[in-house]
């Protein structure tokens, strides 16, 4: 089985943006679905995309403009 990365941008504009509650949300995703096993969560220096923040790459790809209802349609691709 591959392990996922999920990185999780915590500069100070995508932190102040959302990406506070979203990595809360991703934590508790990962808890509900016991994918402990299965996803590595990372925090991230800034990505250098402050302007379509807030950022997280999973799996080396990059999602902007996170939010929580995006970030359970990814999560649950990854999930599968």
């Amino acid at each position: 089985m591959t392990k996922h990365n999920i990185k999780v941008c915590m500069g100070s504009s995508c932190f102040a943006r959302g990406n506070a509650e979203n990595l809360e949300f991703i934590e508790n995703y990962i808890k509900e679905h016991n994918l402990d096993a299965e996803i590595e969560l990372v925090g991230a220096l800034c990505s250098e995309e402050c302007s379509s923040g807030p950022n997280i790459f999973i799996n080396d790809v990059l999602y902007n403009e996170m939010n929580k209802e995006k970030l359970k349609e990814a999560l649950d691709k990854v999930a599968v």
